[in-house]
């Protein structure tokens, strides 16, 4: 089947073989000491047959740590362990941007390292728990309210790890401003109660994620920057409140010519309020770069919103776990395999590099 989801597409400086993009998911393989693991690398490379990867969350620095087994880039070790993996896609003739996520409030002291804390914009706890390898679920903690001198050095820490995603091989970065992590914790009044110029308006509530998106635009280049935002998201406490539409076309204005792409998220499929086409028309109008669309697409509809215009590149999140051939499954009409839900999370190869392509499973 030749249509144009799986016709070649143009991102920043970058040449996709297709549109279909492997979306970024948690999978807690690193190690409890948020190293990359080798069972990384093939599982990025089984995948790579899609036009970009945007891997899982990384921690920009040992602040950003909020779960456990989630991997780091801020240390030489982690560096090395990601070159490992970018050197396994491309071998594979795939592209990989690394996505950067502080977790912010989203945390707990036992997956972070001695000396590191748990800051967000205000000292508010989130709602619900967290799970721990070590104490099984527990409470969101209260984290510490970040200073101006916190918000600076936590940019700081952003652009480093974006220099160390391009050192590592990284094709680009992804600012992970989505899911109720630390920049979407700025980005809502829900989350955010600050009084200076960081909080209590649209322009304000927005400056942190602008701020961030253009320090390391300047650092590794426009053409290797994007975001992921999630309007009407309600993951991880936020509520979703008229205020953010309005934060959220700010938002996507303010990073023209910042980042060469905006990724939207839509998790309507995971209980979340469906986005209002209204605001992602609006986005789509004012952000003049590249727009990613995700959330509960089939490749009948990707192809659909692609031909239309509406989207250059459509994400695909859980139909990659258990269809590493995902693309040719999807150009083919091929059946996909179901996923392991019980494995998502689970440490080792199981649920993980273990499920077959096609050709496999049929032998």
């Amino acid at each position: 089947m030749s249509t144009k989801l799986f016709s070649p597409a143009t991102l920043g400086n970058i040449t996709l073989k297709n549109r279909v993009v492997m979306a970024p998911m948690t999978r807690n393989r690193a190690t409890i000491g948020h190293d990359v693991t080798p069972i990384m690398a093939t599982y990025y490379a089984q995948r790579a047959s899609a036009g970009l990867i945007i891997t899982e969350g990384i921690a920009p620095s040992a602040n950003g740590n909020g779960y456990a087994r989630v991997p780091g880039i801020y240390t030489p070790t982690q560096v090395e362990g990601w070159q490992a993996v970018t050197t396994a896609v491309h071998e594979k003739g795939g592209k990989i941007v690394a996505q950067l996520m502080h977790t912010g409030r989203v945390s707990h002291s036992s997956h972070m390292e001695k000396g590191a804390e748990i800051v967000a914009p205000s000292a508010i706890a989130a709602a619900g728990q967290i799970y721990t390898d070590a104490l099984g679920m527990q409470d969101h903690p209260t984290p510490r309210a970040m200073t101006k001198a916190d918000i600076d050095r936590t940019i700081q820490e952003f652009v480093a790890a974006a220099k160390n995603a391009i050192a590592a091989g990284f094709d680009g970065v992804e600012l992970h401003g989505a899911n109720g992590y630390l920049v979407e914790q700025f980005l809502r009044p829900t989350s955010n109660q600050r009084t200076d110029e960081y909080g209590g308006s649209t322009e304000n509530y927005a400056r942190f994620a602008i701020e961030v998106a253009a320090a390391i635009s300047t650092a590794i280049g426009v053409e290797k920057t994007g975001i992921r935002l999630s309007p009407y998201g309600v993951f991880n406490d936020m509520p979703y409140s008229p205020d953010y539409d309005a934060i959220a076309l700010h938002v996507a204005e303010k990073l023209n010519g910042v980042v060469t792409y905006v990724h939207l998220v839509d998790h309507e499929a995971m209980g979340a309020p469906a986005v209002d086409k209204k605001i992602v028309e609006a986005i789509r109008n004012i952000f003049t770069g590249t727009l990613i669309l995700s959330g509960g697409y089939d490749a009948a509809r990707a192809e659909e919103t692609v031909s239309a215009g509406k989207a250059e590149l459509i994400a695909f999140g859980r139909p990659f776990i258990p269809n590493p051939d995902l693309v040719e499954r999807m150009q083919t009409g091929a059946e996909l395999a179901q996923p392991d839900y019980d494995t998502f999370y689970s440490p080792g190869e199981k649920g993980y590099i273990d499920y077959p392509a096609l050709a496999e499973a049929t032998a």
